[in-house]
């Protein structure tokens, strides 16, 4: 590589600007892939309906003695705006810098002034803005056509607002450490849909988190989708729920500090493992 595009990578103005300029660009290309828009947007409000009219046929219903009654959209919603999170961030980025990765894209834009830096810039700001689209459509649809009750308190959403970013933080760079394992283009969604399928069965999304072994939940609590799924909750039940926690509170102190381990690991393991040219290449 010249030097000459060595010193325009190193440009701390020309690595903004470059990834500024990307993040349109990774927008545009996430739109024009009906796949990714269905199984990363759309999936978690198809399934927030399925599961709202499944198991809301009874109208509001307490799920513990002593418990508000609440609609099933209230008990699903946490764990689905949680999925929605890990979806946006950590599967499609696995998979998308995967699949560019095997068919050469990243090889082409190794030979460009575009830094690394830049390049995830783009990728993450793609994030950002589809997720938070996400849960504005999510929260839309459950409100206005399931009936559920958003929170009232700026403490609530000031509660909202740190989890959702901790973590759709922590997804998206562990999706890019993760891109790096999938040793083929076919490979890319063989392998992380299944993981990210079992996370959501093992971390409270689609079965109640207190219903699970308690063996399971414990191996949950060391990943981080239970812990974004619990701050979630924190936000969207009423308080008296946390008595179904296994330990009867919240504890958002420990899911920020979880979700913050998490964040090292995956921002150590991304400076690792990425390279424009597989290694195999």
């Amino acid at each position: 590589m010249s030097t000459v595009v060595m010193a325009r990578r190193g440009a701390p103005a020309n690595l903004i600007t470059q990834g500024v300029r990307r993040v349109g660009y990774e927008i545009r290309g996430y739109t024009r892939s009906f796949e990714t828009v269905f199984f990363t947007f759309l999936f978690p409000i198809l399934m927030l309906g399925l599961f709202s009219v499944v198991f809301g046929g009874d109208g509001a219903t307490s799920y513990g003695p002593g418990l508000p009654a609440i609609p099933a959209v209230q008990m699903y919603l946490p764990g689905l705006l949680a999925a929605g999170v890990l979806l946006s961030g950590l599967q499609n980025l696995a998979i998308d810098i995967a699949l560019e990765r095997h068919d050469g894209t990243l090889k082409r834009l190794g030979g460009t002034p575009l830094a690394p830096v830049s390049y995830f810039i783009g990728k993450i700001g793609q994030v950002l803005a589809t997720a938070i689209a996400q849960v504005i459509a999510l929260l839309l649809f459950a409100v206005f056509v399931l009936g559920a009750t958003l929170p009232d308190t700026v403490d609530a959403w000031m509660t909202f607002a740190w989890v959702f970013l901790l973590g759709l933080s922590t997804s998206a760079l562990l999706g890019i450490a993760i891109s790096a394992i999938p040793r083929s283009t076919r490979g890319a969604s063989a392998v992380v849909i299944p993981v990210v399928l079992i996370l959501q069965f093992i971390s409270g999304v689609y079965m109640f988190f207190w219903l699970l072994p308690e063996w399971l939940q414990n191996v949950a609590n060391l990943l981080p989708l239970a812990w974004m799924a619990k701050g979630m909750r924190a936000v969207f039940l009423p308080p008296e729920y946390a008595a179904l926690e296994q330990n009867g509170q919240w504890d958002l102190g420990m899911t920020a500090i979880v979700l913050a381990i998490w964040l090292v690991v995956g921002l150590v393991l991304s400076r690792v493992t990425f390279r424009w040219i597989r290694r195999d290449a």
